[in-house]
Parts: structure tokens; C-alpha cells; sequence
């Protein structure tokens, strides 16, 4: 059986931010997982909590120089915008005809990723799994752990005298319907049309040939096309179809219906193109075949991008330092039968072009969304804008992977930060959400940056009397793993000797939220 272990370090305040350059204005709280369950995860990330390698973060929003806000896109219902269409067209153009010009007014973009400093500046003393013996994190059997909670309820009723408590339920899982109250906010990008009059005596030159309008002259070679592509009889003449009947099916069938990205993504690119591009999904943990076979040519990328992208030193991207941050995992790979086919967990999503690794999207998914950790990629081929991209493909990812779990619909880009203008691009991604630092609701982007111009910390929700409905409410019910052994903080407190650890246990708990405590195992040695 899947279980959560993890170690809580506490806060970590006054070390540098990589948005605002502040040498000492971050403020944050972490805890080393040594396993997750993907359940756990997505409960903690809808509480705020993103994971770097191992490592599971929280910004302490109402303290931090930079608020970091969890974001989540709508998938089923994302139209690409026009600058999201000219970076897809752009691809399939290179891929067809190997041209790699870029297209004027492109704008250069940062790429999915978590930045590492959250991580990799936190100078918390964690323990290594080295330094902590597997038989100290291994529970016992169920039989024991059973007993001694068992022990621990009888002595809480005696001391109740009959007083019962009320059981905490677990939160119903989310769904995929979109309420229509949500709005997508998406503003049309058709331009409007400014008709002026003719100068007089300026006529038609009668010695040219009549003008025609770009409509019929597109609508003459639609109809080309179609004819072209009509079904044989067998005696191999055309079906005999009137061309106005064949125009108005077409018309039909795709009136005023925009292009998804899957229309431009599997687009069909002539026999003679130039590149062919592969999108492969390797399992990262625990690594799968595939991921080993790949795993020097995937280093050597993201080293390469470190360097040019992020001006790394020679000797700094080194091959521990990529496994620790972008191979390792907490997460535990699960494969229900009603869940995606390639199973919930931890991925690397690879992009191949002529036989060599371009790219690599570092995903995890989950049991209601996928969730962009982190993207790097070949400098040669930043002319591509791998990393808007990247991002269209895993919108696209999760609406693949919502056909088989239709519980798994959203597509979670890590965190917007407004008060860096270069991490808003985020916000283009619509619909929408940005996660309430108080309540932990979702609510419309479009609505929270109005706020957000007046402040970097916010509360979305408007409704001032909600609360966290997640709080922790019964500190006793935490579960806590001591000496291999599971038990309530109450039977822990007990036992426990030396100094109180309660102000620790409280703050974990109510950060991780009341669900999540019953559930995961707090290591205490």
C-alpha cells in the first residue's frame, strides 16, 4: 500500500528571491517527502504546495517579497490566442519547410518552470535518505499500527467521559464542469475594420484586369481542394457533386468554429517535409527503460540550456544536480484501471527531432490534472518558442488523457507571480485560475487582477465571511510515524520525551490542512 512520509523543516526566512533580486526578502516553508501518493500531492498543491525534486515547498504568501500564486488553466475549454497560433504555425512551418526565420513582433517567453531557486536556496539542514535508516521510515504492519490507535482511542474516551468527536471528512474530489458563472475572459482577437470613402476621380484602371475579393478567391481554391479530394467511383471517375452543395457542407460542418490546437499540432505535413517531430512520455520514477537509455543525452540538454539560458557556470549543471532536482521524485507511480494509460506520477515528456532530444517538459500527473514542473531545451532552437510551445502540447497532453479519467481536466502551470512582469505571461493561458492564499478557492484570474494592481498580497475571495474549510481543526488526529511505528499526535505527545514539539506539529498541520495530516505520515525520530 502507497503511503505519504515526509519530514517538516519549518519556515525559512531571508534568503534570496531570483524575481525581485532581493538579497533577503523570501520567505517560505518546506518539508522533505521520502514517498507521496499523487493523492496527497494534488491536495497539497490545491493548498499551495509545489515540489522541487524531492522537496515540498509553500511560499508564505502575507510575508514573502514576491506572493506566488498557484495557477491552473481550463483545458476543456482553452482556445489558443493569436500570438499562441503564430508560435504553432511557426512549427509546423519549420517542420515542413525547415524555416527557421523568426516571425516579426515574436516575444521571447519564459518556459514552464518552477525556478529553481525555491529549492536549490533553501539552506534547511534536511536528513538524507542515507542518514535515516528505510527501517525507520518502513511502518509496521497494519495489525500493530491498528493497535496502537486503538490504545490511543480508548484513553481519549475515558478522558472525555463519553464526550464523542466529530469526524473530519475528506473533501469530495473535484470535477470537471466549469460552471458558466467562471468566464473564460478571453477578449476576440479579431481587429476592427475602418471603412473610409474613395477619393473622387479616383476610378478603376479599366486597362487592368477586375479586381476580386480575397473571399471568392479563397473560396474558389476551398473548392479546388474538395474536388480533389472527393471519393472515386469504381470506375474511378469523381463523384458527381454539385460544387455549391460540396461548399455548403464544408461550411456547415466548421462554421465560425475556431481551430484548437490539436488542428494545428496533428496537422498533416507533406511527403517532403523537411523535419519530423516525436513527442515521447517516459516514466522518471521510478525511471523506466526508456528514461536510462536517454538519460546522458537528456543531461547534456538541459546543461547546455542552463548555461546559455540561465548563464550557469561550466562546472554548475552538474549530473547530481539535474538528477536531484528533475529525475527524482517523491511521487509514487500508480496505475488504476480507470485511470490515464500511462499511469499517474512522474514523467518527462521528450521531444525528438531527427533522431536527438530538443526538449524535455518535466510533468507530473495527477489524479485531476497535469502539473508543469519545469521545461528545458536545446538553445539552438529558442527560434522556435519551445517554451510556449511545450505548454500548448501538455494543454493538449491533459485533453488526451481526460478521455480515459474524466476526472483529470486541468492543466497546473506552477505559480503567477503579478509583481514580475516577465511571470505574467502565465496569465495569457485562458480560462483561468488563480488558487485564494486564505480560503484555498479557485477564482477567475480575470477577476483577481484588478486587486492585484493595487497589491502584491491578496485575498480573492470576496466572500469575507469563508474560511479555510481544509484548517486543521483536531491536532490530536495527526498521524505521526515514530519508531516504525503510526500513531495519533495525542498518543505521540504522550510518549514523546524532551521538549514540546507542538508548535512545529501545528504549524505543519495547518499548512498541509486536516485531510492531508490524517493521511501522511509526519516522520518524528
Amino acid at each position: 500500500m502507497h503511503c505519504t512520509v515526509v519530514e517538516y523543516s519549518g519556515w525559512k526566512e531571508g534568503y534570496p528571491c531570483g524575481y525581485c533580486a532581493s538579497a533577503q526578502g523570501k520567505v517560505s516553508t518546506g518539508m522533505w517527502a521520502h514517498s507521496m501518493t499523487v493523492q496527497d500531492y494534488q491536495d497539497l498543491i490545491d493548498r499551495g504546495w509545489r515540489r522541487s525534486g524531492k522537496y515540498v515547498y509553500k511560499p508564505i504568501m502575507n510575508q514573502t517579497c514576491c506572493p506566488q500564486y498557484t495557477i491552473r488553466c481550463r483545458p476543456l475549454h482553452f482556445q489558443p490566442s493569436k500570438s499562441h497560433k503564430k508560435v504553432l504555425k511557426k512549427m509546423l512551418k519549420f517542420l515542413a519547410k525547415g524555416d527557421s526565420s523568426k516571425v516579426a513582433g515574436d516575444v521571447t517567453e519564459e518556459p514552464m518552470d518552477s525556478h529553481r531557486e525555491d529549492a536549490v536556496a533553501c539552506s534547511f539542514v534536511l536528513k538524507n535518505d542515507s542518514d535515516i535508516s528505510q527501517s525507520e521510515l518502513k511502518p509496521l504492519s497494519v495489525e500493530e499500527t491498528e493497535r496502537v490507535e486503538t490504545e490511543d482511542n480508548n484513553e481519549e474516551e475515558e478522558m472525555k467521559k463519553g464526550v464523542t468527536m466529530k469526524k473530519v471528512e475528506s473533501e469530495p474530489p473535484q470535477t470537471c464542469v466549469d460552471k458558466d458563472s467562471t468566464g473564460s475572459g478571453e477578449r476576440s482577437d479579431s481587429a476592427k475594420l475602418v471603412h473610409t470613402t474613395p477619393k473622387p476621380g479616383k476610378g478603376a484602371d479599366l486597362s487592368k484586369p477586375p479586381c476580386r475579393k480575397a473571399k471568392d478567391i479563397r473560396k474558389e481554391r476551398k473548392l479546388h481542394k474538395l474536388l480533389q479530394n472527393q471519393p472515386h467511383t469504381l470506375e474511378g471517375s469523381p463523384s458527381q457533386v454539385e460544387p455549391q452543395i460540396l461548399l455548403s457542407q464544408n461550411s456547415k460542418s466548421k462554421a465560425n468554429q475556431p481551430k484548437s490546437i490539436e488542428d494545428f499540432i496533428f496537422a498533416s505535413l507533406p511527403d517532403d517535409a523537411t523535419h519530423q517531430l516525436e513527442v515521447r512520455v517516459v516514466r522518471s520514477s521510478p525511471p523506466s527503460c526508456q528514461f536510462k537509455a536517454t538519460f546522458q543525452e537528456s543531461y547534456q540538454v538541459y546543461k547546455r540550456y542552463q548555461m546559455a539560458i540561465h548563464k550557469d557556470p561550466p562546472d554548475k549543471p552538474t549530473i547530481s544536480q539535474f538528477t536531484r532536482f528533475l529525475c527524482d521524485s517523491p511521487l509514487e507511480a500508480e496505475n488504476p484501471p480507470s485511470g490515464p494509460d500511462c499511469g499517474y506520477g512522474s514523467f518527462h515528456q521528450q521531444y525528438w527531432l531527427e533522431g536527438k532530444i530538443i526538449a524535455v517538459g518535466v510533468i507530473d500527473v495527477l489524479p485531476y490534472c497535469v502539473s508543469s514542473v519545469y521545461l528545458y531545451y536545446d538553445p539552438d532552437y529558442t527560434f522556435l518558442s519551445l517554451g510556449v510551445y511545450s505548454a500548448l502540447r501538455e494543454i493538449a497532453f491533459t485533453r488526451q488523457l481526460h478521455e480515459k479519467a474524466s476526472e483529470l481536466c486541468y492543466y497546473y502551470m506552477g505559480f503567477y507571480i503579478h509583481s514580475c512582469p516577465k511571470m505574467r505571461y502565465k496569465g495569457q493561458y485562458r480560462p483561468s485560475d488563480l488558487l485564494c492564499p486564505e480560503t484555498y478557492v479557485w477564482v477567475p484570474i480575470e477577476q483577481c487582477l484588478p486587486t492585484l494592481e493595487h497589491s502584491k498580497y491578496c485575498r480573492f475571495n470576496q466572500d469575507l465571511k469563508a474560511v479555510d474549510e481544509g484548517c486543521i481543526k483536531e491536532l490530536g488526529r495527526v498521524r505521526v510515524l515514530h519508531k516504525r511505528t503510526v500513531m495519533p499526535y495525542s498518543m505521540y505527545k504522550k510518549r514523546r520525551k524532551g521538549p514540546s514539539d507542538e508548535a512545529s506539529v501545528q504549524q505543519y498541520a495547518s499548512l498541509v490542512g486536516q485531510t492531508c495530516s490524517e493521511r501522511m505520515l509526519l516522520f518524528r525520530s
